[in-house]
């Protein structure tokens, strides 16, 4: 089941809801409206934390996941 974050259209508060189907009804926690704009999400994934650095991939593929685009 996915969680997917939203912004309220009325009172502009974030939250976050599991989604069992599409045609379940969204309402914001704060007000109720159900009236709500999903948002881009962003995960993370759990590393050994052992480094700040970003880690470099050593494949070469030149793809985003090598570095290649700029992002890392």
């Amino acid at each position: 089941m996915p969680i997917y974050e939203y912004v309220c259209d009325d009172c502009q508060t974030q939250f976050e809801k599991i989604v069992m189907n599409k045609q379940q009804e969204i309402a914001c926690p704060k007000c109720a409206s159900k009236k709500a704009t999903i948002q881009l999400s962003v995960f993370a994934t759990s590393g050994n934390g052992s480094s700040s650095a970003p880690s470099r991939s050593s494949n070469g593929g030149g793809a985003c996941c090598g570095g290649g685009c700029g992002c890392h």
